[in-house]
């Protein structure tokens, strides 16, 4: 099969020829009249493939000499042949979007022709930002098209790592009953007592029992007292504190301390038990219930609505979660707290 470079696409004249590419791979898109127009990196793909020959005004160009010749007109070129080039050697019919994506592609064994495409795909390289909003965004748009969001971000050495992305809904099945106690705050923690501890953690799993004693977290320990369930003194004085003198306190011991408040409010709200997810270098741990007889499915680290960070942070915190068995979420605290859920996959 022969092609000629004709602008930005490669155009392959003989109608059979076309006809044949188009067939067996549903390359490029048929053109009036008969032919077939190829995009540049599925001439690429194919030349490398030795199913086309590529000319240039008439004279016949090697691989290296297209490639160099459509890196002058693509962005990102490496990053997105070697994306395009994975999936397509993965079986999948893969075809370029002009949109906010890079490329949709269809269910293996399917086409164009009878099903609609399983994916939006995004070509990433690890030395790009990123960045949560504009993850969220993408995510909501796929979801509003039916389609699934993959993530193909391709490291220094062009290996790839694929992610899938959605938004979450975490829900557990913890059940409460209204119980009061008085805890006293030693440096920053605040420890219940006697028959207290054990009602306490009986109804609603909070903290960690020590021995006969039940040490609360400051994030436990302001969102009991909000719910008039707990009263808090300092052990050396014996003087209460009030529920802004303990807020106080524990913004001076946690900077972070609003972020991590509002998904832990959250979180409870939806019937989770949530612990320190310090052990795994995230905000919190989060069971479906009784932390003795579920293991935790989620780890969740909230982040500011602008949260812009390395790809490599976030391949750590994907990996960690899922060689310990859980999912991570990403808690966006915006103006509406949101859930995103990143998955490690393999096409």
């Amino acid at each position: 099969m022969v092609g000629e470079l004709v602008g930005e696409s490669v155009i392959i004249a003989d109608m059979a020829e076309g006809s044949q590419v188009y067939n067996k791979g549903y390359y490029g898109y048929p053109r009036p009249g008969g032919g077939l127009e190829l995009d540049l990196l599925e001439a690429l793909y194919l030349l490398e493939c030795d199913k086309l020959k590529v000319q240039i005004a008439g004279k016949e160009v090697d691989h290296a000499t297209l490639y160099r010749r459509v890196a002058r007109s693509v962005d990102d070129l490496q990053t997105r042949y070697v994306v395009y080039r994975d999936l397509r050697q993965r079986g999948y019919i893969v075809k370029l979007d002009q949109g906010d994506f890079d490329f949709r592609v269809y269910p293996r064994g399917a086409n164009p022709h009878n099903s609609q495409a399983q994916n939006w795909v995004l070509a990433i390289s690890e030395r790009d930002v990123f960045n949560i909003a504009a993850l969220q965004e993408k995510s909501e748009t796929s979801q509003r098209t039916r389609k699934d969001l993959l993530l193909g971000v391709v490291d220094e050495e062009g290996d790839i790592t694929f992610y899938t992305v959605e938004g979450a809904d975490p829900r557990g099945e913890t059940e409460e009953k209204p119980t009061t106690a008085e805890g006293a705050l030693i440096d920053d923690a605040v420890i219940v007592l006697g028959e207290e501890a054990d009602r306490l953690y009986e109804n609603g799993f909070y903290g960690k029992k020590i021995g006969p004693m039940l040490q609360l977290s400051l994030i436990e320990t302001a969102y009991l007292i909000d719910k008039g369930r707990l009263e808090v003194r300092s052990i050396r004085s014996g003087q209460k504190m009030g529920e802004k003198g303990f807020l106080a306190n524990a913004k001076r011991s946690q900077s972070d301390f609003d972020l991590r408040m509002r998904a832990y409010q959250d979180l409870r709200s939806r019937g989770m038990v949530v612990k320190t997810g310090f052990k795994y270098g995230t905000h919190f741990r989060v069971y479906e219930g009784n932390p003795s007889k579920h293991h935790s499915r989620y780890l969740v680290h909230v982040v500011p609505d602008d949260y812009s960070t390395v790809w490599a942070e976030i391949s750590r915190a994907v990996r960690l979660a899922h060689g310990v068995k859980k999912e991570i979420l990403f808690a966006s605290s915006g103006q509406d707290l949101r859930y995103v859920r990143l998955t490690r996959v393999r096409p």
